[in-house]
């Protein structure tokens, strides 16, 4: 299981000297992270009601072995660029923290 973005960014202050970069680091990974999650139930509903024959040939099993398909999907898919989420996730995670920095900066 993969840890939280916090506890990433957190383990990547304590090895880096620039916070700046492993804040945006970390805000890009939870970012794509969250357009994988979007991804997977967005695949899972794909595969609603097929039943049968298909890439796992039925039985019992198909639905737990075509939620790992669906997942690895996710990922690859949202690695690869997805579908544009991660970047408006990224940006609007930049402007909070900008928005944050500020406040405490007066």
């Amino acid at each position: 299981m993969t840890p939280p973005a916090a506890a990433l960014i957190a383990q990547t202050v304590a090895h880096n000297s620039d916070p700046t970069a492993v804040l945006r680091g970390g805000a890009k990974k939870a970012a794509q992270d969250f357009e994988a999650v979007f991804l997977n139930q967005m695949f899972q509903h794909m595969f609603t009601g097929i039943e049968g024959e298909g890439p796992f040939g039925g039985g019992v099993g198909v639905s737990i072995w075509r939620s790992f398909l669906t997942e690895q999907y996710a990922k690859t898919f949202s690695k690869a660029g997805g579908i544009g989420l991660a970047d408006h996730v990224y940006r609007s995670l930049m402007a909070h923290q900008e928005a944050r920095t500020a406040a405490a900066a007066h």
